[in-house]
């Protein structure tokens, strides 16, 4: 489930979206290295059993469950609900997170329902028998994210979870908000939005009013903004990452 992909120094920890897998960053990992010592995760219900309940927390608290090998607070950068996942964990474990990278994920999907986008998935012609078939189904960029997800078996590319697991999770964030997990993290943050997002409109700007949080908004990018428009996502974070480093330092300094 989590995933040493080296370097060295402080701890990241990459979080993958819905229906995908740690294989996702593959592309990030190399130029991540070089702001500290990166690691991947697979969530569970994606290759390995779903807890439970298929509830935020229950999410949250399987991620914590295989970070008590780190003794210094992580770097965590998610995509989606990996995003989701990184700001609650620093909400219920403040200890663990020391700064938030989060991409296109908003807290209040509330009203809307994954019923009709469920069905969509369950029409898929699984299996896919190539690679090419999975490119020429979803385009390049989300064939490859599917690429980097699906289990590949001797008769093609499959599906590497239950659609009602993937279903009930995204059902979950149409019932609840989640801004109060949101407001209560103490940690600097940078939000990146693509132009073609998601969420729904204006909510992660409204974040951006918390103290100690940036946000960009990617031009001509979609959902995968770190696949749509790898360049400019890399400038934010690596921006990011090295001005959070340098406000460490002056307080390590001043202390």
């Amino acid at each position: 489930m989590l995933h040493d992909e080296g370097g060295n120094g402080r701890p990241i920890l990459l979080l993958h979206g819905l229906m995908g897998s740690a294989r996702t960053w593959r592309t990030h990992v190399p130029w991540l290295r070089e702001h500290g010592h990166v690691h991947t995760f697979d969530a569970a219900g994606h290759g390995r059993p779903a807890p439970a309940e298929l509830t935020t927390g229950a999410f949250v608290a399987d991620l914590a469950s295989h970070l008590e090998k780190f003794d210094e607070p992580l770097v965590v950068i998610g995509h989606s609900m990996g995003a989701l996942h990184a700001w609650c964990l620093a909400a219920a474990h403040p200890d663990c997170v020391a700064a938030l990278v989060l991409e296109d994920m908003a807290p209040d999907f509330r009203g809307r329902t994954a019923a009709n986008w469920a069905a969509m998935v369950e029409q898929w012609p699984q299996p896919f028998p190539t690679e090419q078939a999975v490119i020429d189904f979803f385009g390049p960029v989300a064939g490859q994210y599917f690429l980097d997800s699906f289990d590949r078996r001797d008769d093609g590319w499959h599906l590497h979870g239950e659609v009602a697991t993937f279903r009930d999770i995204s059902e979950e964030w149409g019932t609840r908000a989640f801004w109060d997990e949101w407001h209560s993290i103490r940690v600097p943050a940078l939000l990146i939005e693509g132009e073609f997002t998601i969420t729904p409109e204006g909510q992660m700007q409204e974040m951006s009013s918390r103290p100690g949080t940036e946000y960009v908004r990617i031009a001509g990018a979609g959902h995968l903004v770190h696949d749509d428009k790898p360049d400019e996502y890399r400038a934010a974070v690596e921006q990011f990452l090295t001005g959070e480093r340098s406000a460490q330092a002056r307080s390590f300094r001043a202390g």
